[in-house]
């Protein structure tokens, strides 16, 4: 069974590979992943990085629709 991780623990890891302070080889295996795995986050965490400062419209209408929603969950 594939095993899943988490947004904040990619990120973590992600992290600790961007301030270079040990090789991918050695977080790779202090965490249980693949070298492979590691450099595939790091390429999507770079790549996607702008959203990060991204408020537009996409952005905005998405978190209004689910606070739309969770008041809607409560008034249920």
């Amino acid at each position: 069974m594939k095993k899943t991780y988490s947004a904040e623990f990619k990120t973590k890891v992600v992290l600790e590979v961007l301030r270079k302070e040990d090789s991918l080889s050695n977080i790779a295996s202090k965490y249980g992943i693949t070298v492979q795995t590691l450099r595939k986050w790091k390429k999507q965490f770079l790549e996607n990085a702008s959203l990060t400062f991204d408020l537009g419209n996409g952005t905005k209408e998405y978190k209004e629709k689910i606070e739309r929603l969770k008041k809607r969950a409560r008034n249920w």
